[in-house]
């Protein structure tokens, strides 16, 4: 929770939420609920976030996580943001593949998932570069911010 004013600045970012089911302008509870989760995911087995920091200035560049945690299934939906400073400089690929690791080796999963919102190219190479695969849109997936959104999915199989 030491993290919760980073965090927040991040998804006050409208570049940040913009392709995201994250609120615009997002008030203190609706952050504050979900770093909560963050924190206890792991304990819960529900899931695992890590927070990435700028190893130079100690600034919070942004979160990933494994938002749903399917033990059964071997499967976990990766999630993350990233603050528009640290764009294009290949920490999301760093962080991606370190959880991508993780998930594969520690955690023992089969499946890895992800989606992005169509007109979010730069996280579908992120997805891309990381191994993972477009299998196809599930439409009007997801009702959030007033209107039905289409999903982009992406995954990546431990023998892949």
């Amino acid at each position: 929770m030491a993290d919760y004013e980073a965090f927040h600045a991040i998804l006050s970012c409208p570049e940040v939420t913009r392709f995201s089911n994250w609120a615009d302008a997002p008030k203190r509870g609706e952050v504050e609920r979900p770093l909560k989760w963050m924190c206890e995911a792991f304990d819960k087995r529900k899931g695992c976030a890590w927070m990435i920091e700028d190893t130079v200035t100690g600034a919070l560049l942004d979160a990933i996580r494994f938002n749903c945690l399917d033990a059964p299934n071997r499967r976990a939906e990766i999630g993350y943001e990233l603050h528009p400073t640290a764009w294009g400089k290949g920490y999301m690929d760093e962080a991606l593949a370190a959880v991508v690791a993780c998930g594969f080796g520690p955690f023992g999963l089969d499946r890895l998932e992800a989606w992005t919102l169509p007109g979010n190219p730069a996280s579908d190479r992120v997805l891309e570069k990381a191994g993972f695969q477009y299998e196809g849109t599930l439409r009007q997936r997801a009702w959030f911010k007033g209107a039905f959104h289409d999903f982009r999915m992406f995954s990546r199989l431990a023998g892949d």
